[in-house]
């Protein structure tokens, strides 16, 4: 209990105590409907995000600010090393043509040169433009044309090569030849450093100190789940402002709770504003930051354990995997059976410990649920720890609501999930658990600074720092989703008498049956992807009598549950989908869903679908929200199968 013990100490310190202290206006029944936090940190007034390598440099200089892996080894990199690396590139960026104010698009996986190359170009005066590594040759010609990079640093050979086909093939051609293309493996950063010799560091520090808060720092494209990518115009102010304040709340109650110097392992997709703020946040922290270029469980899991984070930072399929490999696991070993009562066990121990940790006059866990903990923490809990390297005890969920049980259950093995919300738009977080009040099952309060207001339609409202400054080229966009400063979200919310922020799904996505019923399939699509054989799903009903679901296999879990059924691996997809045992798991996924809604909200049929959703086949955002219209032309026959003979009817 040792993580949670700290937690306790750390509620104890009166200056840690009372951060993020809300404001709340209720209407005039009563019911909250804004809550406010004030900054913990003032606005920028001067400088930009450019300056924290060098201020890190002036002040720490061996302080250790990164670790980068080179022959399957991490080495340390230090505050002094990285400020040289990004002066070198931001030179080679001046002699190769970059102006004040110009962009670059970036277009790689998550990598140690994404973080030079990013710092670079604001040194240089210049704005990024970063672009999914699996981004589509009409994705990136319409990225790079409307943002009008005059630089492509791609990440590989192959990565270049679509963007020259790109360029190519859809885009008109350009007077002086469209932008130039490099790649990071084909020897880019070398090339750049030797051009930028002649360029002294007195020029990048001219180009530096020209920038201000209000200087835009990138263009953040949307994932697009419908219609084109949006640049999100976010300036230095804005960035300053999420990774500011979220560290002065975060920061000093984490480093009392672990003791220990923070790390973590970056593997978010740079191109996706989440990664971009933990990566300037740790750099204004001086949190030593690792990068990773996979999400996938079989590649990331030992990179974890090399790297050992104190904390992580994913969505919750991170979560979900580590939970189900620890299943998979036990399962193999014949323990099913038993990891299945610890996550009970651990589930009850962690809404008692945590009812009694938000309010010391209740019981809290009984002896026996003492017992029981203990017990596992020796079988299971340990283990799930160790998966993720050992040393991890806290990490932050965002993307979509994370699962209230797999929270509690990371609860009791002794890992702290903080849940947050955000989009592009925000510069990533606008809520955030606060870390010595956490309440599962919310995605917290007000980032400080922030303000979140609940429209007379459910909408969420956001105002504040943090909120972008418009969409690039398009001010129609920009006029319909701000006003007089608040955002609207498209999200819709509530916010309890704390004034913590929960989300129940999206306005354009609510189900609207024939009945007349209003269906979030976000609250079902979340549960029903937090089982281990579910891959994705889609909940469908619109203007039907009943809701169903599409539910695509997870095929890492398929091959686990073939394999514990001494059933050939090779088992099609398409003969899995019929198979009795199967559908009955799939069907024991719907219940736990179900459970969450009402009879009428329920799901009532489903289909196994033969194939995936996947960026691949164009069905998956690169940050993994499904493109819903796309999914529903796709499997446009298998849903109306969903709605032939034998369906129920709406109430019964």
């Amino acid at each position: 209990m040792g993580v949670r013990k700290d937690l306790r100490r750390a509620q104890r310190r009166s200056d840690l105590a009372g951060r993020a202290e809300v404001e709340l206006v209720r209407d005039a029944h009563g019911t909250v409907r804004e809550a406010r936090t004030a900054p913990l940190v003032g606005r920028a007034t001067a400088g930009s995000t450019a300056d924290i390598p060098f201020t890190n440099a002036a002040e720490a200089p061996d302080a250790v600010v990164l670790r980068r892996k080179e022959g399957g080894r991490w080495h340390p990199v230090t505050a002094a090393a990285f400020a040289r690396e990004v002066t070198d590139i931001a030179k080679g960026l001046l002699a190769a043509g970059l102006e004040p104010g110009g962009r670059v698009a970036l277009m790689s996986r998550t990598r140690y040169e994404w973080a030079v190359l990013d710092f670079a170009i604001w040194a240089a005066g210049g704005q990024s433009v970063p672009i999914y590594a699996t981004s589509s040759a009409e994705q990136i010609e319409w990225i790079v044309r409307d943002s009008g990079a005059r630089l492509l640093i791609a990440e590989t050979a192959e990565n270049a090569a679509t963007a020259e086909e790109a360029l190519r093939t859809h885009s008109a051609p350009s007077p002086d030849g469209g932008p130039r293309i490099r790649h990071i493996d084909g020897g880019a950063m070398a090339e750049l450093t030797a051009l930028g010799r002649d360029v002294s560091d007195e020029e990048v520090t001219k180009r530096r100190s020209a920038l201000t808060p209000d200087s835009i720092a990138t263009l953040c494209y949307t994932s697009g789940t419908t219609g084109r990518p949006k640049g999100c115009v976010l300036t230095h102010g804005n960035l300053h402002a999420e990774a500011a304040n979220t560290v002065d709340l975060l920061h000093p109650v984490f480093k009392e709770i672990t003791g220990q110097v923070a790390s973590t392992l970056l593997f978010l997709p740079l191109a996706h504003i989440l990664g971009r703020s933990l990566q300037i946040a740790c750099m204004l922290a001086r949190i030593e930051l690792g990068h990773c270029p996979s999400v996938k469980p079989d590649e990331l899991r030992p990179e974890l354990r090399a790297f050992r984070p104190t904390f992580l930072v994913g969505v919750p399929y991170l979560f979900e995997k580590i939970h189900d490999t620890g299943r998979a696991t036990a399962e193999k070993m014949g323990r099913a059976a038993s990891f299945d009562r610890a996550e009970r066990v651990a589930v009850r121990f962690g809404e008692a410990y945590l009812d009694k940790f938000l309010d010391p006059s209740r019981p809290g866990p009984s002896l026996g649920l003492r017992l029981g903990w203990a017990l596992y923490e020796l079988l299971v809990y340990r283990r799930i720890r160790k998966e993720v390297g050992g040393n991890l005890r806290y990490a932050i969920s965002g993307g979509s609501p994370l699962d209230r049980d797999l929270n509690l259950f990371f609860y009791a093995a002794g890992i702290i999930v903080y849940e947050g919300y955000g989009l592009t738009e925000t510069t990533a977080a606008a809520t955030i658990t606060p870390p010595l009040r956490p309440r599962p099952g919310t995605v917290g309060l007000p980032v400080p600074g922030t303000a979140v207001r609940i429209a007379d339609d459910g909408e969420v409202l956001l105002k504040g720092g943090i909120v972008f400054e418009g969409y690039w080229n398009n001010p129609a966009a920009t006029d319909a989703v701000l006003t007089d400063g608040w955002l609207a979200t498209g999200d819709l919310g509530a916010l309890d008498e704390a004034g913590y922020l929960t989300i129940t799904g999206r306005k354009k996505d609510i189900i609207v049956t024939s009945g007349g019923k209003n269906v979030s399939p976000a609250v079902l699509e979340d549960r029903l992807r937090g089982r281990a054989v579910v891959g994705q799903c889609l909940v469908v009903g619109d203007n039907r009598s009943y809701v169903a679901a599409l539910v695509a296999l997870d095929p890492e879990a398929v091959e686990h549950w073939l394999a514990v059924r001494k059933r050939p691996l090779e088992t099609p997809l398409a003969e899995l989908a019929r198979d009795p045992e199967m559908i009955a798991e799939v069907q024991r996924a719907v219940d736990h869903a179900n459970a969450a809604v009402s009879r009428a909200e329920s799901i009532r049929r489903f289909a196994i679908i033969d194939g995936e959703f996947s960026e691949a086949n164009g069905l998956l955002t690169p940050s993994l929200k499904i493109k819903r219209h796309a999914v529903t032309a796709a499997y446009a026959r298998e849903i109306e199968a969903l709605y032939g003979a034998g369906g129920e009817k709406d109430g019964e």
